[in-house]
């Protein structure tokens, strides 16, 4: 009885952590044959867990939605990140959530173990929160997008861009979190390219349609991709320079979502920027505390002569007799 019960709790995790399972995947898993995975789902059925079965070669197993939410298996570690993130929620840039999860975090310390809750109140004691200053994103949109993107379903929404106000229609890809906003990245159904939305800029719930059928997503890093959407595509200036510094180095000085990196080798680091305009550059670049190479484009190393020319000036003059300036 013990082993079975064991058992029972190993593939009810199973199931929680992951959206399909084959029945063969399982029972490799859980070291039983095929058919006492069957039983075992069945018993997880009578004590009310919602298992979806589908049929045939492809078919498998899925935890379902429920009239109530059966208990979650939460190993240490994920019972205390549950818990910090409970409470970063409490005082994040997601609205609309911040009573539930105090109320949550509430039930979750009431039964964590002693020396779990100890982990948690250090970090509660130890930890304060700064208020955002950005836009927030209402909890509802980010749940509707996260499902959607999971779920391979198309999205339409109303965004309110720098072009104006539009109708989106697009295939979700994933959500990328900066620190201070969301962005989704999704494919643009009517301009049949990927896009980069800012989620703040959603101003209505999106509403899911269809589903579709994934496709190569724009690059193999999604974080990367993010990051050059944001730091060097909106800008009518670009410029891609040699770091003479390491990767961590450079990221140190920079935030991700300002700038592209790529490492080159163990002493160098690749940095594409775009801005407004290239005297940005310039001045933005010489505040680095690093050596640089430009590789382009040409016109921004004549900008950095006449900025070093002028600040050169500037200190040749420090201690000189200078004229008062004039009324």
């Amino acid at each position: 009885m013990l082993e079975t019960s064991a058992r029972l709790l190993k593939l009810l995790s199973l199931l929680q952590v992951r959206r399909d399972w084959t029945g063969a995947d399982l029972a490799a898993r859980l070291k039983v044959d095929v058919r006492t995975v069957r039983r075992d789902v069945d018993k997880l059925r009578s004590l009310g867990y919602p298992v979806n079965a589908a049929p045939g070669v492809s078919g498998g197993y899925q935890l379902g939605a429920g009239a109530e939410l059966p208990p979650l298996l939460l190993d240490d570690d994920e019972a205390v990140a549950v818990a910090v993130g409970l409470r970063t929620a409490a005082n994040g840039t997601v609205s609309g959530i911040e009573e539930t999860s105090v109320r949550a975090l509430a039930k979750l310390e009431q039964v964590l173990p002693s020396r779990l809750r100890r982990r948690v109140n250090a970090l509660q004691e130890h930890t304060i929160s700064l208020t955002p200053t950005v836009a927030r994103v209402d909890s509802r949109t980010l749940t509707a997008i996260a499902g959607a993107c999971r779920d391979h379903q198309r999205l339409r929404f109303p965004y309110a861009g720098r072009e104006g106000d539009s109708k989106r229609h697009v295939e979700p890809l994933g959500l990328a979190h900066t620190g201070r906003r969301w962005y989704l990245v999704a494919w643009d159904v009517d301009k049949e390219d990927w896009r980069t939305f800012r989620v703040d800029r959603i101003t209505e719930e999106p509403t899911v349609a269809a589903r579709f059928t994934p496709r190569e997503p724009p690059a193999e890093d999604l974080a990367l991709y993010v990051s050059r959407q944001l730091s060097v595509a909106p800008y009518t200036h670009q410029a891609k320079l040699v770091m003479h510094a390491p990767l961590d180095v450079v990221a140190a000085r920079a935030s991700w979502s300002s700038v592209h990196l790529e490492r080159i080798d163990d002493e160098r680091t690749l940095l594409t920027v775009g801005s407004p305009s290239l005297e940005e550059i310039g001045l933005w670049i010489g505040m680095f505390g690093i050596d640089f190479d430009v590789l382009e484009p040409p016109e921004l190393a004549e900008h950095l002569r006449v900025l070093g020319e002028r600040f050169l000036g500037a200190a040749r003059s420090v201690g000189a007799d200078t004229p008062p300036p004039g009324p």
